[in-house]
């Protein structure tokens, strides 16, 4: 299994996508004092531009083992709509 990703994704609580998912943004965003709510968006993080949106994107789907389509992405509006297509996904 490649590093970072988490063994058993399939049974994942919320909470589990949740923390996980946070150590992400932590690492995309360079900024450990993050705190992810099911209605954080891009204007919320300092930094969220188009390139990291692209990094965050790729290091979800590397962290969680799943692939989003670019339809997946348009329809985010917000970091709940992200834990609920990666719950989708798994």
């Amino acid at each position: 299994m490649p590093p970072g990703r988490l063994s058993g994704n399939a049974g994942m609580e919320t909470a589990q996508i949740y923390a996980r998912l946070t150590q992400v943004f932590h690492d995309v965003f360079q900024d450990d004092s993050l705190v992810l709510a099911p209605d954080v968006t891009a204007d919320d993080v300092e930094d969220w531009d188009s390139m990291s949106h692209i990094r965050l994107v790729i290091s979800v789907e590397r962290a969680f083992a799943v692939k989003f389509s670019a339809a997946d992405i348009g329809m985010l509006r917000n970091v709940g709509d992200l834990v609920d297509l990666i719950r989708a996904k798994l």
